[in-house]
């Protein structure tokens, strides 16, 4: 479990496979990640699953501390096509503009820094997703290579471990 001021983040499960797929039923968020039937949420949950049991990181839900409200995602998703470890983060419409994703993605980044010996963290970015790119530009990553993900052109966006984090 990572904690923040407001966020609490645990690793997703098969069991939030209702509010995983009401995150993204809403179209301004499955804009740029696409939906989920109840169905394929639970074969992506068990995938998530799998990633924390054997690689030991992978996506959380965020819930809100004071409410214990599941109000988005964010965390590691490492990619065998790239042999990368993506930051990611989604969130429900109605909360963002609070810096939510900010919150919670910083403290995925650092505690991948502190805890994996990736040398760098990427965030695959869509066309238009001008929200995601403040966050990513926030946080510190920049632009490096355009390329396909899920047969979507995306810019991905990486960051270099920092010299305040040293290899564990």
């Amino acid at each position: 479990m990572i904690e923040t001021e407001r966020l609490s983040l645990r690793p997703l499960r098969t069991a939030d496979a209702d509010a995983f797929v009401e995150l993204h039923a809403d179209p301004r968020v499955s804009r740029f990640v696409g939906t989920y039937s109840r169905q394929r949420a639970l074969e992506r949950l068990t995938v998530v699953e799998r990633q924390w049991a054997e690689r030991g990181h992978g996506l959380c839900a965020v819930l809100l501390r004071s409410s214990g409200e599941l109000i988005g995602r964010s965390g590691l998703q490492y990619w065998e096509q790239f042999d990368e470890v993506e930051l990611g983060w989604t969130f429900r419409a109605e909360h963002w503009g609070h810096g939510y994703a900010t919150e919670a993605a910083r403290a995925c980044l650092d505690w991948g820094f502190a805890t994996l010996a990736q040398h760098r963290f990427t965030a695959f970015i869509r066309p238009g997703n001008d929200p995601s790119v403040r966050v990513a530009e926030r946080l510190g990553f920049t632009p490096r290579r355009q390329d396909t993900v899920n047969g979507n052109a995306v810019t991905v966006y990486a960051i270099d471990r920092p010299d305040s984090f040293p290899s564990p």
